[in-house]
């Protein structure tokens, strides 16, 4: 019976052998597609998973900006701090600090999250109050958002003078406190 046992441990280190060797080669799978998958995930996922905390965001034009991420929508996001709310278009976002480490996928967000940045731009115009409009060359154009076009705003100064600001140069709106 000796020689029962002796094929048993064979047969035993065998198996083993084959599911550590299977066990690698699945890891090396899913490592590979978890790097692919990753790329489907867009800085809006990461923001939405973000929603509610306190981040960071380097702007083109404005410098570094901090504070709550109140909202995230199609091409822009919300961030409410100390200097006011700040409407940032994505476009001009060049670095965000303190991000969620887990995404939501676009198909999980609410209809209002998929609005784009007219959108918040209009929610600007209708609350009327004063704010600054930061072009992504570090200009700064103070006044009120009038109204807002397909690829443009309509700011209306302190002195009562219009500027049309085309999307492509637009850094961020922030509201006063």
């Amino acid at each position: 019976m000796a020689w029962d046992d002796d094929l048993f441990e064979v047969l035993d280190d065998l198996e083993q052998q084959a599911e550590a060797a299977y066990d690698a080669e699945r890891g090396a799978e899913v490592a590979d597609r978890s790097r692919s998958a990753y790329q489907e995930v867009t800085l809006a996922s990461r923001l939405m998973a973000s929603v509610g905390e306190l981040v960071g965001m380097d702007v083109r034009g404005v410098g570094a900006v901090a504070g709550t991420l109140e909202r995230v929508g199609t091409g822009w996001c919300l961030l409410a701090g100390p200097a006011g709310e700040w409407v940032l278009p994505f476009a001009a976002v060049t670095a965000v600090r303190g991000a969620s480490a887990r995404s939501l996928p676009e198909a999980a967000w609410s209809p209002v999250a998929r609005l784009g940045l007219g959108a918040a731009l209009r929610r600007v115009a209708d609350g009327g109050a004063e704010c600054v409009v930061h072009l992504d060359d570090g200009r700064r154009v103070e006044g009120t958002v009038q109204r807002v076009g397909a690829d443009f705003v309509e700011v209306r100064t302190l002195a009562g003078e219009p500027v049309l600001v085309p999307y492509a140069a637009l850094a961020a709106v922030q509201s006063r406190p």
